[in-house]
């Protein structure tokens, strides 16, 4: 309960924002529901009033009760469309500041941070658990303020024609509005939690199933996958189902106790009318104020049954806001470069507490406009400079040095303004080539486009698309294929122009054609920029390199130019010999 309490009142701090809003709505929603039970309690009366007249005969004032009905039935209708609009735009725009507040708090952690969830997963966490956090606000906070001013008023009411009336109906009122609602609550908690964990879970999995159809085909694994999905939407329709019961429950109980408080109301009311307190007309007025008046507990069941889930998805929500980053931002300004130099000395990481080190002890020296390359066999730790080098992982051990200065020195968003990268895993967004391009310089022109990519030696092949630069590449850029990504991952990376460049296996899995053209433009993207090239082979870009690493285990093993290497006969030499026979 205290947990519930804390979540509450975060969600609360959240929505600081529109709390004029959600007033305002919670306002106009009493309003609404006094205005109908108004309408309700003095139909009644006009109508016994009217029978009762017409009886015996004698005039009665029918133009206040006629015009208090039109005024009741005039402000339930303008009322309700008033506080549907509201209440909604108050819940759209407070689950618009959700997610963008949840982008933020999540954007630091990526990649480090986000290692363990899966696409499907984080993808449901930012849509539909934030969806669901609207329960809090619309169905929770809105209808326990209104049914708190209905109930009161409306006590206050019955109270002057009778004492016993206004108790019987406030005694039902308050198991309905609260006793059910708290039972409710608790019966479905553990159901409302569970549909939140398996629907995330359907939802992963469908995710991961549609990306990987082709591997599910080819292995014959496709039925096995259907019955996976089968069975966690069996799991969630039947968590679903116990809740639509208890539903069916809670409002057959709401329905029992509006029942019982009318019949007790005439019953008394009768009573009254025999000893001359009441009047005949009256009868049915506090009959039907009080059936009215349960209008404003009767959601409360159901919106307390919704609070599990909404907890559940509450707590997955925070749960990933409060990950505190790998990699934090500075509250001191980066300093200025000297150079476009990048230095390690004695780096060691590592990606989990007992992991092995993926960098051990690391040297690297890259000075102002040359090129080092690093080539071992896949594992060696190669990919792990690039992410050390651009903030995404804290390194243990050793220092780096990034233009003079020690790179923890920089705020995390100006190391990677400072440097480029280009490999095989470079991603391309479900939008146009423009889009992709300008990713890199939201400001570049149409000329400054055009010569990006004719230097990537692939403006010939946009020009010649139907649709050219505005052509939609598909999602993770399927319409295209490798090389072409990977030609546009470089016209990319000259857009940016920073002053150093990364490239990590930027020509693997292509064809010697492809390859051929991917390097030279890669050639070319190296001109007048510090380079690290990481890769297992170095191809024809091996006369471009002042000095080869070779990594094995996270360690240098061997160092020098391609010539020394070759002369001395060891692991690199090796390397070579094989890369040749292999071809």
């Amino acid at each position: 309960m205290l947990d519930d309490l804390k979540i509450l009142l975060r969600l609360s701090r959240l929505a600081r924002r529109y709390w004029t809003w959600m007033a305002l709505g919670g306002f106009i929603s009493a309003v609404t529901t006094l205005a109908n039970v108004g309408l309700m309690a003095v139909a009644g009366w006009f109508i016994a009033a009217m029978a009762l007249a017409g009886a015996a005969g004698v005039l009665v004032n029918y133009f206040l009760p006629a015009a208090l009905i039109r005024l009741f039935a005039i402000a339930r209708t303008g009322g309700r469309y008033l506080e549907r609009l509201i209440t909604h735009e108050a819940t759209f725009r407070l689950l618009s500041e959700l997610r963008v507040w949840f982008f933020q708090r999540v954007e630091p952690l990526a990649p480090a941070g986000l290692q363990r969830l899966r696409g499907g997963d984080l993808l449901g966490r930012i849509r539909a658990d934030i969806d669901t956090l609207h329960h809090a606000y619309l169905r929770v906070l809105v209808p326990v303020l209104v049914a708190f001013a209905a109930t009161v008023i409306v006590a206050a009411v019955l109270s002057l024609y009778s004492g016993w009336v206004s108790a019987l109906v406030l005694a039902m009122l308050l198991v309905t509005g609260v006793a059910i609602p708290l039972l409710t609550r608790r019966a479905g908690e553990r159901s409302g939690a569970l549909v939140v964990e398996t629907r995330a879970a359907l939802r992963t999995a469908l995710v991961d199933s549609v990306q990987g159809m082709a591997e599910l085909r080819v292995y014959g694994a496709v039925r096995r996958r259907m019955l996976e999905i089968d069975s966690l939407a069996g799991a969630l329709g039947a968590e679903q189902m116990r809740l639509s019961r208890l539903a069916g429950m809670s409002e057959g109980a709401v329905g029992l106790c509006a029942s019982v408080a009318m019949w007790g109301t005439v019953l008394i009311a009768v009573a009254l009318v025999s000893r001359g307190t009441l009047q005949h007309a009256e009868v049915p007025m506090l009959a039907l104020l009080t059936l009215a008046s349960f209008e404003a507990v009767g959601s409360l069941p159901l919106a307390f049954q919704a609070l599990g889930e909404t907890f559940a998805a509450a707590r997955r929500v925070f749960e990933l806001a409060d990950a505190k980053p790998q990699i934090a931002s500075l509250q001191t300004p980066s300093p200025r470069p000297l150079d476009a130099s990048l230095t390690m000395r004695g780096v060691r990481l590592r990606y989990a507490p007992q992991g092995p080190w993926a960098l051990d002890g690391l040297d690297l020296d890259l000075a102002a406009g040359k090129c080092t390359a690093v080539i071992g066999p896949i594992g060696a730790g190669k990919s792990s400079i690039v992410r050390v080098a651009l903030r995404f992982w804290e390194y243990q051990d050793g220092e780096i040095r990034l233009g003079g200065h020690e790179l923890r020195r920089y705020q995390p968003e100006d190391v990677r303004r400072l440097i480029a990268v280009v490999s095989q895993d470079t991603h391309l967004f479900d939008t146009t080539i423009l889009g992709n391009l300008r990713i890199a310089a939201p400001q570049a022109t149409e000329q400054d486009l055009v010569r990006a990519t004719r230097a990537a030696a692939i403006h010939d092949f946009i020009a010649a698309l139907p649709d050219g630069y505005n052509t939609y590449v598909g999602e993770a850029g399927v319409r295209l294929s490798a090389g072409q990504a990977r030609r546009i991952a470089i016209a990319r990376a000259l857009l940016k122009d920073a002053p150093i460049l990364l490239l990590d296996e930027p020509a693997e899995n292509l064809d010697a054609q492809t390859e051929r053209a991917v390097l030279e433009a890669i050639e070319r993207l190296m001109v007048g920029r510090t380079t690290l090239l990481i890769t297992h082979k170095l191809a024809a870009l091996q006369e471009r390199v002042d000095e080869i690493l070779v990594l094995e285990s996270g360690r240098v093993v061997e160092r020098g130019t391609h010539a020394e290497l070759m002369r001395r006969g060891g692991r690199y030499a090796r390397l070579q010999d094989s890369l040749v026979e292999a071809s």
